[in-house]
C-alpha cells in the first residue's frame, strides 16, 4: 500500500505543470531525474535513481508576487535574511521526493554475496533553500541548504521497484534482495556553494565555469566534497551546472525561452567517512563492506533548451567505492526540467 502512495504522489507532482497558470514572470520550476546503469549495459552498484523536484519562484520582497497567498508572503517576508536582503539576492524553496537502489554486480544469486555491497534501497523527501546572489558582472553563487528524510530498507520499496521494472521489460529477477539492508530511518543534513564565471554577453556561443564545495552530514550520508565544471557552447544559461541526482544537487532555478545548445565536462570529488550503503545500517548488524575514502565522478553530457525546457544527458563515471570492486561504474542520467506559471492566490 505504500509503495502505490509512493507511485501515486510521483504521478500526482508530475501533473504540476499541466495546472492553471496565471502569469509568465517568476515562475515555477519542475525537474525529473532519470539514472539508470542499463544505458551502459549492466544492472549492479547504483542500479536506478529517480526524483522529482518542484523549486518556487523567487521569494524575495523585491520579487514579482502574486503566485503565491499574500499571507504566506507577508510571513516569509518576516524572514530577516529575506525580508532584509538587498535587490541582488532570490530566494527560493525546493521540494522534492525519490528512490535510490543499489545491487551487487551477480543479481542472479540467493544467497549473501559477502564479497560485493548489499542490496540497500533509499526512498526519500527532501527540502532544499536556494539563495543566489549576483555578485559581479561575470561571477555569481549560490548556497544551498538541504534536508532528506527517507527510510532504508524493506520499507523503502526499492526491491518491489526493481521487480517491478524487470518484470515489465521481460529481464531476469534480482534474486537477492532478502539479504538487504534493514529498515532505518535516514537523515541528510546538507550545505554546499556553487560560483558561476561566465562572460558578460552570454547570447553567443560561449563558455563558462562552475565551482562547487559542500559537505554532508547524517547517518546516510557523511561527506566533504568539491568539484568543477566546464561548458562550451550557445547561449549557456547562467544556472549552476549538471543536475544530478545528489544532496544540494539541483540546480535549474529557472528556465528561459532561449534556445540554447552546450557540451559540458564535470568532476566531483568526495570525502567519505560514511555511507549507509557500504557501511550497513548504523543501529544493528546487517551486510557491509569496506568502502573507499576517497571516490570521484567524471561526468560528461549535453544540454539542450526550447521554450522553457531544458533536456540534459549526462554520461557518469563513478571510481571505485569499496575494496574489491572489480571496475569502475558508469550510469547514464537524464534531467528534464520545465518552468511554468502557477498562481496559488
Amino acid at each position: 500500500m505504500r509503495y502505490k502512495v509512493f507511485i501515486v504522489v510521483m504521478q500526482c507532482l508530475m501533473l504540476c505543470p499541466a495546472l492553471p497558470a496565471a502569469a509568465d514572470h517568476n515562475p515555477w520550476t519542475s525537474t525529473f531525474y532519470f539514472e539508470n546503469d542499463l544505458f551502459n549495459g549492466t544492472d549492479s552498484q547504483y542500479t536506478n535513481g529517480v526524483k522529482l523536484s518542484i523549486i518556487s519562484p523567487d521569494l524575495s520582497p523585491h520579487a514579482h508576487d502574486g503566485q503565491l497567498p499574500r499571507r504566506v508572503m507577508e510571513f516569509v517576508h518576516k524572514i530577516p535574511f529575506i525580508g532584509e536582503s538587498p535587490p541582488n539576492y532570490t530566494h527560493k524553496v525546493e521540494f522534492a521526493i525519490g528512490q535510490n537502489m543499489y545491487t551487487p554486480s551477480d543479481t542472479g544469486k540467493f544467497e549473501l554475496i559477502e564479497n560485493d555491497r548489499p542490496y540497500a534501497g533509499w526512498t526519500y523527501i527532501s527540502t532544499a533553500y536556494h539563495r543566489k546572489n549576483e555578485a559581479k558582472d561575470i561571477m555569481s553563487f549560490m548556497d544551498t541548504v538541504e534536508i532528506q528524510l527517507g527510510i532504508v530498507g524493506p520499507e523503502s520499496y526499492a526491491e518491489e521497484t526493481q521487480k517491478l521494472v524487470h518484470e515489465l521489460r521481460d529481464l531476469d529477477q534480482p534474486n537477492g534482495w532478502d539479504n538487504q539492508l534493514k529498515n532505518e530511518p535516514g537523515l541528510v543534513i546538507v550545505f554546499e556553494r556553487k560560483w558561476l564565471f561566465h562572460p558578460v554577453d552570454t547570447e553567443k556561443f560561449g563558455y563558462s565555469a562552475i565551482t562547487h564545495a559542500g559537505v554532508a552530514v547524517g547517518n546516510v550520508h557523511t561527506y566533504l566534497n568539491a568539484g568543477l565544471e566546464l561548458r562550451l557552447g550557445w547561449n549557456i544559461p547562467r544556472d549552476f551546472g549538471v543536475s544530478l541526482i545528489r544532496p544540494a544537487g539541483s540546480t535549474r532555478l529557472e528556465i528561459g525561452d532561449t534556445f540554447m545548445i552546450f557540451a559540458f565536462g564535470a568532476v566531483n570529488g568526495r570525502a567519505v567517512a560514511r555511507d549507509i550503503f557500504l557501511d550497513g545500517n548504523t543501529f544493528t548488524d546487517s551486510h557491509s563492506i569496506a568502502k573507499n575514502y576517497f571516490v570521484a565522478d567524471i561526468a560528461g553530457g549535453l544540454a539542450v533548451n526550447y521554450k522553457k525546457f531544458i533536456i540534459t544527458w549526462t554520461q557518469v563515471l563513478r571510481t571505485k567505492e569499496f575494496k574489491g570492486q572489480k571496475n569502475e561504474h558508469s550510469f547514464g542520467a537524464i534531467a528534464i526540467s520545465y518552468s511554468f506559471p502557477f498562481d496559488l492566490t
